[in-house]
């Protein structure tokens, strides 16, 4: 298939620069063989008792760095941590920075460059472990994605973060999460509606082009993911007692989805995923995906459409553009059947 294929045109308005409050007042539009308009806190009424949702309990670090080779001032996106005091960057400039050269940015904090490889630059910083999460905090910013065309502010250090955030690791939030509020999960527990948790750090290259013109010459970017044996006994359980399973955000489906059996019972799992989802894939694991709305031409929506069809996703997004939905990051959400 080729990108192209993939294409939409979005008005610029529509790109979402803030969250809407409460969070669970954003809208919702219910994608399967009809259309229907809600808003997030409608959830309950939509999943049945039995069903199991899936969340991804990362945690957005501040990830995003400034400071100075030389004289240049030289921007950083960290998107995948390589070890104590590794991680792999983009960095604007990247052009002519090049091994062995330093980052300075504070006066003791800094980064030196270990290796190039296109876009990609590795850098081993002056901090490691705990103490480099700590440097992070004090001198980094969160790092919103590149199409809101504004600086992240001290709002954005709670709006970017969902609910369920707990381990230190994502560059990129799992946005399908940033709609739950603790009123909207009580009433998704009186409905009989469980969820657990598996990890997914989702990295900046979730925001990459694709620049290829075939979809299959695509290479995806390795996130570090982990389900645990509690996890995958209670998908497995759900699944073998008639439940559905509802990934809460397209994260949690790529870690789902990377761990599943032919058979369709899920595994515990810890390590990278590169698992590219186009149109053809055969799901294993998830029965209903809510997510956002995506960029065109970009893999999620790739994913989407592969996960409830391509003619009823371009019906949905041109649905959503027609009525005033808000897209991406801070935008509102949809609520995905997969194609039988």
């Amino acid at each position: 298939m080729k990108t192209a294929d993939f294409d939409f045109d979005l008005p610029p308005d529509r790109i979402a620069e803030h969250p809407v409050k409460p969070r669970d007042a954003a809208r919702l539009l219910e994608v399967g063989e009809e259309l229907r308009d809600h808003v997030v806190r409608d959830l309950p009424r939509l999943l049945q008792p039995g069903d199991l949702m899936v969340v991804n309990d990362t945690r957005v670090i501040p990830a995003r760095l400034s400071g100075l080779r030389g004289e240049v001032r030289v921007e950083i996106t960290l998107h995948k941590r390589e070890g104590e005091r590794e991680w792999l960057t983009f960095a604007r400039p990247g052009k002519r920075l090049k091994p062995g050269d330093l980052i300075r940015i504070s006066g003791d904090f800094a980064a030196e460059v270990v290796a190039k490889d296109g876009m990609e630059v590795r850098l081993r910083f002056s901090a490691s472990g705990p103490a480099l999460m700590e440097a992070l905090h004090r001198h980094g910013s969160m790092p919103l994605p590149p199409y809101i065309r504004r600086a992240a502010g001290e709002e954005d250090k709670a709006d970017y973060q969902t609910v369920f955030a707990a381990k230190e690791g994502a560059v990129a939030a799992p946005t399908a999460g940033l709609h739950f509020t603790p009123e909207l999960l009580a009433a998704l527990d009186a409905r009989g509606v469980r969820r657990v948790p598996v990890t997914l750090h989702v990295g900046a290259g979730t925001f990459l082009p694709v620049k290829v013109e075939d979809i299959a010459e695509h290479r995806m970017h390795s996130e570090w993911g982990e389900i645990s044996a509690e996890t995958a006994a209670a998908v497995n359980e759900a699944r073998a007692s008639g439940g559905r399973i509802v990934s809460v955000g397209t994260t949690a489906l790529r870690i789902l989805e990377t761990a599943g059996r032919e058979d369709g019972t899920l595994v515990p799992f810890s390590g990278d995923t590169d698992i590219f989802i186009t149109p053809g894939y055969r799901f294993r694991i998830v029965d209903l995906l809510m997510t956002n709305f995506h960029l065109p031409k970009s893999t999620l929506f790739m994913l989407v459409c592969a996960f409830s069809g391509m003619d009823r996703m371009r019906a949905a997004y041109a649905h959503a553009i027609s009525s005033g939905y808000r897209f991406f990051s801070y935008g509102d959400a949809s609520l995905l059947r997969r194609a039988s």
